[in-house]
């Protein structure tokens, strides 16, 4: 998922064996326990954990007094400041990280967390920290530091949408979950399990169009709101912060700033997608200084009660309008949203034009090497690695709090940030797509600027797309269940006992599985790279999309390295072979179950890559379609290999692509290729003989006319 397959799907392939077998790792006892440990760090986060080991440890470890214990005791020095003046986030209250104050303490945490000499002080470290701050800020903190330490690679976090549940779901689902706990009673013992039933309560989830649908984008909210695309996006973040030194993490291997753009790019061109399956057109464009027409009403609540700030329609962004009424002008940066990404804008805009960059020490950086997407990604997302993060800023940090129109807090501990400003909650938002697509227009007046590619530079001399066969394309709804129980408080003894459980029943699209055939002739045996795309025939209206205009929308379905024998060449593929897609999450107690089965010897764990890393959801491989199909071009484009230089490239022992190691990237193209630059003579790719196109259908089917397995 080298950024997802959707998002990045020509980014990363996980390793197979020889014979096509996905590999795996059997887990041992010690991973087994770290796994079991791990679980029980996320368990009922939003209230202290009754764990007697958890209580012991909170009782009688202490940070400031195991100093030892860890690689770099400044970093401790730092968070125990923290501790001894109060100035860290109390719990209960939320906890953002692009809120300045909440991002240097949860750094501080992590810091302390991944610096710890050995899992055992990283552990109690967690534990700790569990008991005593912010429930979202231990939650951020250990997660980044579970997903980057070397002695935890391999460990699944739980479910993001079960471990917080007020992130994922409407308040009236939560609220029908608290109205069940409270008519719970204890002594009714269910027998779901014995009798193969569900053991709890099930409330029915709807997507916030139920209630009100105040813009036409709510129709979409199917899409917007799935707990697995959402997910996705917050668990890539884990693996690149914005915030982490490229250099000390090894996150420079992988060139962060061409996967932040590639990412984004292709996430817009999904959406797009399902626009087009809804007839809903192009993503809309807006200007800073114009009131934004779309309106957004979450439908949801923090678990303190606070609900997530609405935005209202045209609402304008200047500083006046945007702050009207409130206590503002010295109480930090962010009432300040609107002029800072004014500023950046122009800055980016003079740096692209220039074709020229300054770092923060003076010198230059030229834009028109083979690096320059990397440097101008890093720059633009205003992450560590920036030329000059001071000068260049991040529009995406302070655009998410001027868009998403929170409030400024008269208390630095008492926020309530806008969907926007999570990364779990901000796909939700209409207005994140539109911010991405201005971001992503940055990167192409950067690619104006470059030479179109010829058709020499793309041939692929002896070799020849003959045919493309693609299977009939099929989507449904079916039926999805998250468990909720984390959103309510329990007791000791009901936790103890584990006798209370609460799910939300979903509707969610998925496709039938679906094969395709690439036949291509050779005049010789040679290593190839083969990228599979879709995208939209046709816009709204009806009109043909020509790819001079839908370069752009081009979504990548696939993307691995074949060996082509001299002659004719079948290549088959399945729905199942893209590795940036993935299944969806286990749950929370299915992984607990499974975990104490292997560790009783009962059964294997293996270790795979499926789970402990970030995958679009497979279900959302194929837009929606219609009932009458909507037809999409599906694209392959067939080229010479060539091994990734950035370092080498290879699958960690856990058989996925380990942050920092350039695995993420299957070759040593640039992400995209090869619609990657403008096109200046549409016919010209017709002309090319590696590569080819199939016109298809998406038909959206009701799930009883359809024989199709869960994915």
């Amino acid at each position: 998922m080298k950024v997802f397959v959707l998002v990045l799907a020509a980014l990363f392939a996980l390793a197979l064996s020889d014979d096509g077998q996905d590999k795996y790792k059997v887990a041992d006892k010690t991973f087994l326990e770290k796994q079991k440990k791990v679980l029980q760090l996320f368990s009922h986060i939003n209230q202290p954990s009754h764990h007697r080991e958890h209580v012991e440890i909170a009782k009688t470890f202490t940070i400031g007094e195991n100093v030892d214990h860890y690689k770099k005791p400044e970093v401790i020095k730092e968070f125990v400041r923290y501790l001894k003046y109060k100035n860290i986030l109390h719990r209960g209250e939320v906890f953002s990280v692009f809120n300045i104050e909440h991002l240097e303490q949860a750094i501080a945490l992590f810091k302390v967390l991944y610096h710890a000499n050995d899992f055992e002080t990283f552990y109690k470290t967690a534990v700790w920290a569990r008991q005593h701050v912010n429930e979202g800020m231990f939650l951020y903190a250990t997660s980044v530091a579970i997903v980057h330490r070397q002695d935890t690679q391999g460990i699944i976090l739980p479910p993001i949408h079960e471990v917080y549940p007020h992130y994922f779901f409407n308040s009236e689902v939560i609220h029908e979950a608290y109205r069940h706990k409270q008519e719970h009673d204890q002594k009714n013992k269910h027998t779901g399990h014995e009798q193969g039933r569900y053991n709890g309560y099930t409330v029915i989830a709807n997507y916030s169009g139920h209630y009100l649908n105040l813009h036409p984008e709510q129709s979409m909210s199917y899409y917007l709101e799935d707990v697995g695309i959402n997910s996705f996006y917050y668990y890539y973040n884990l693996h690149y912060p914005f915030w982490m030194d490229g250099k000390e993490y090894g996150l420079e291997h992988d060139k962060r700033g061409e996967l932040y753009y590639y990412l984004h790019q292709q996430i817009l061109a999904r959406y797009y997608m399902e626009r087009i399956s809804n007839d809903m057109g192009e993503i809309r464009h807006f200007n800073w200084e114009t009131p934004i027409e779309t309106s957004y009403y979450p439908s949801m609540e923090y678990p303190n009660g606070l609900e997530f700030p609405s935005r209202p329609h045209h609402a304008r962004l200047q500083e006046y309008y945007n702050n009207y009424g409130q206590s503002w002008t010295t109480r930090g940066p962010s009432g300040y949203s609107y002029t800072f990404v004014r500023d950046y804008e122009r800055r980016i805009h003079d740096a692209i034009d220039r074709r020229m960059v300054y770092t923060d020490d003076g010198k230059k950086m030229d834009l028109d090497n083979e690096d320059g997407d990397n440097i101008l990604g890093n720059m633009i997302e205003g992450n560590y690695d920036s030329p000059d993060r001071r000068y260049y800023g991040s529009i995406q940090f302070f655009g998410r709090h001027l868009l998403g129109y929170s409030k400024q807090p008269l208390d630095k501990h008492r926020a309530a940030p806008s969907a926007m400003e999570h990364y779990e909650t901000c796909m939700r938002d209409p207005m994140f797509y539109q911010m991405y697509k201005k971001i992503i227009g940055y990167f192409q007046r950067h690619k104006m600027h470059m030479h179109p590619y010829t058709k020499q530079d793309l041939e692929y001399p002896g070799v020849k797309v003959t045919k493309v066969d693609v299977d009939s394309l099929e989507t449904y709804h079916d039926s999805f269940y998250s468990d909720i129980s984390n959103a309510v408080y329990d007791t000791d003894e009901e936790l103890q006992h584990d006798t209370f459980h609460v799910r939300a029943k979903q509707y969610r699209l998925n496709h039938k599985p679906f094969t395709y055939k690439i036949h291509v002739q050779s005049d010789k045996h040679t290593k190839a790279s083969v990228k599979v795309f879709m995208a939209p025939k046709y816009d709204e209206y009806g009109r043909y999309i020509n790819i001079t205009r839908n370069r752009m929308n081009m979504v990548e379905l696939d993307h691995f390295v074949h060996d082509l024998k001299a002659g004719e060449n079948v290549i088959t593929r399945n729905s199942y072979d893209a590795d940036c897609y993935g299944p969806d999450r286990t749950t929370y107690d299915e992984l607990t179950k499974q975990v104490e089965e292997a560790i009783q010897g009962q059964k294997e764990f293996h270790i795979d890559g499926k789970q402990n890393y970030f995958h679009f959801p497979r279900r959302y491989m194929l837009p929606k379609g219609s009932r009458s199909g909507t037809r999409f071009t599906f694209a392959v484009f067939v080229y010479p290999y060539k091994p990734y230089k950035g370092k080498d490239r290879h699958v960690n022992e856990y058989n996925y692509p380990k942050v920092g190691t350039g695995a993420i990237h299957v070759d040593d193209y640039p992400v995209g290729y090869p619609f990657d630059r403008f096109i200046k003579f549409n016919e010209m790719w017709h002309e090319i003989p590696n590569s080819g196109c199939k016109d298809v259908k998406v038909y959206h089917k009701h799930a009883e006319e359809i024989n199709a397995p869960h994915h």
